[in-house]
């Protein structure tokens, strides 16, 4: 009986589905980040520094996965094979170098920004300028892979243009942003968190039970299939069948896969968005406990992704590949509609070619559609494929969010408080925070519209350039008592310099040469920011030993900083 009166409900299609999930998740974020919302600058900057460990690991949790980890990764994956776990080891690792090696002395030094520690540990503007560049430079970049997240979403399932989708999204942010400020976002993030998860999980577990009889994904994974066949060597067998490599075989090289990994996780470990997170718990003690429960909650997803790439990976070749197109199944011809997949009958026999030949290959598909498409391939309820569309909007606009306002403070409080009008009162600093974050959405959502490259590779390239400017000064700052302006600024400078003209040249200036033969050591452009890193690291401690040690007080705030005592309490000077 109870069946009988929920048929209709679960008959709407996957549109009303839609309509109803991400209207309900966006009427609560918007809800919640009224019910916050800042009224001072240290509302504003850092929620008052007033979260609770376990909110703020589930923040900072959020503010970490990004369209990049919930959308795009596990395309990344299924695409690529074995070359994708570059991004699973990369952005892992790097989050329990910022853990371990970061959060808790920054917290422990009790600033607003990265740019703010930066101009006083190097006791310099000049230094405090180029910090402020390379944040507002690295969240850009990534921030656009937000914004191009959040539109390839809307335009599938509210059926609306990819243009007009980023659109939506800015408005969206754009509201609880500067309204909120980050207490806003950071209770925003508690609950995308949470959207977020369970809607990259139920269709995961729905999967691995379908094809594998195992609920934990993880599981399903290394298990077997109907047939009894292991789902790994079932996927090598079809991707070898169509002319692609073996899906559990590498095609890197080893300094590459090297070089790639140990960006992302140093990138990572500079990225300004997720340090700040950790100004915003009362004690220093409470920092470490919030990037213990976020590497927790990480890793739910991030153990979750490799299997939701194979399940998609086997479900699309087994649905699509020399089938006849007009037998495919509807969710092919729904994605058509956004221009993400595109079937070209070069042959003209009416039965979809799909190979790795590109001469003879009818079938493109864009990675980052993967994961969204997923529930769809494997024919999963109306009400699960709209719960992943919430999910990935959840991933997209909590990253955006955090990223906007390290713009918002990096302007604000960074160059017009710090830099050029100090005499600032705080009610026009706070105006002049929402107006940046303002100014910063509209620029974002032109990026999100005309982006440089599929989500995840922007996004890699965010974390090559965190990597070579601000990684080196962040952590020779806390650890080199001798480390001082003159090798900070030139390290910075050089290291960006070098990576972003490596990149620009192979990515944009001449991309026909962007192959192995023609990088230096065999390193990729995604994987040059390693070598900025060591760059910037040579320059810093050869000009810093070469010039005038800092003065005596500086010194003895790096001591401070190390030393454990009285690490209950937050130090302030």
């Amino acid at each position: 009986m109870d069946y009988i009166f929920l048929q209709p409900i679960l008959a709407l299609s996957i549109q009303t589905w839609t309509y109803i999930m991400v209207g309900a998740t966006f009427s609560l974020y918007i809800g919640i980040a009224v019910w916050s919302r800042a009224s001072s600058t240290s509302d504003f900057y850092v929620a008052g520094k007033g979260v609770h460990p376990l909110a703020n690991g589930l923040a900072t949790a959020a503010d970490w996965m990004s369209a990049a980890s919930f959308i795009s990764m596990a395309g990344l994956i299924s695409f690529m094979g074995y070359d994708g776990a570059v991004y699973l080891m990369g952005w892992t690792g790097g989050y329990v170098l910022l853990a371990l090696l970061l959060a808790p002395y920054l917290r422990k030094y009790g600033k607003f920004t990265v740019p703010d520690f930066i101009g006083e540990r190097y006791y310099s503007q000049t230094a405090r300028l180029v910090a402020v560049i390379c944040a507002i430079f690295v969240s850009f970049t990534y921030v656009a892979g937000q914004m191009r997240g959040v539109g390839v979403v809307f335009s599938r399932f509210l059926e609306t243009s990819v243009e007009m989708g980023v659109i939506i999204g800015m408005a969206i942010v754009f509201f609880y942003a500067v309204v909120g400020g980050m207490k806003g976002i950071t209770y925003t993030q508690v609950a995308q968190y949470c959207v977020l998860i369970f809607a990259f999980l139920v269709p995961a577990i729905f999967i691995s039970i379908q094809m594998t009889g195992n609920p934990i994904p993880q599981l399903g994974f290394g298990g077997t299939v109907s047939d009894g066949t292991y789902l790994l060597d079932k996927l090598d067998g079809l991707n070898q069948a169509l002319g692609f490599s073996a899906y559990t075989e590498g095609s890197k090289s080893t300094i590459d896969v090297f070089c790639i990994t140990a960006a992302l996780m140093v990138g990572t470990a500079g990225l300004p968005h997720v340090i700040i997170r950790f100004f915003t718990v009362p004690k220093v003690s409470d920092a470490r406990l919030s990037a213990g429960y976020a590497l927790l909650f990480i890793a739910i997803l991030y153990t979750t992704a490799p299997a939701v790439a194979a399940f998609a990976r086997t479900n699309m070749i087994e649905t699509v590949s020399n089938k006849p197109y007009s037998e495919v199944p509807s969710w092919v011809s729904n994605w058509e509609k956004t221009g993400l997949i595109v079937f070209e009958d070069k042959n003209g026999d009416g039965i979809i070619n799909y190979v790795a030949d590109k001469e003879k290959n009818e079938l493109k598909v864009d990675r980052d559609i993967m994961v969204l498409a997923n529930p769809e391939i494997a024919n999963l309820p109306a009400w699960v494929i709209a719960l992943v569309a919430a999910g990935g909007l959840a991933a997209a606009l909590s990253t955006a969010a955090g990223l906007l306002l390290v713009i918002s403070s990096s302007i604000s409080h960074d160059l017009l408080k710090q830099s050029f009008k100090p005499d600032l009162t705080e009610k026009q600093e706070l105006l002049a925070a929402r107006s940046a974050a303002g100014l910063a959405v509209v620029i974002a959502g032109y990026f999100g519209i005309n982006p440089p490259d599929f989500v995840a590779a922007v996004v890699a390239f965010a974390f090559g350039l965190a990597a070579s400017s601000f990684f080196p000064a962040i952590i020779l700052g806390i650890f080199d008592k001798r480390m001082n302006m003159q090798g900070a600024v030139s390290g910075m400078v050089v290291g960006l310099l070098f990576t972003t003209a490596y990149i620009i040249y192979f990515k944009f200036i001449s991309p026909a040469s962007n192959v192995p033969a023609n990088w230096f050591l065999g390193i990729s452009p995604e994987g040059i920011g390693f070598v900025g890193m060591l760059v910037n690291a040579a320059i810093s401690l050869v000009v810093s030993r070469m010039t005038d040690a800092p003065p005596q007080e500086v010194q003895e705030m790096v001591e401070n900083i190390r030393v454990p005592r009285g690490a209950g309490t937050a130090h302030a000077h």
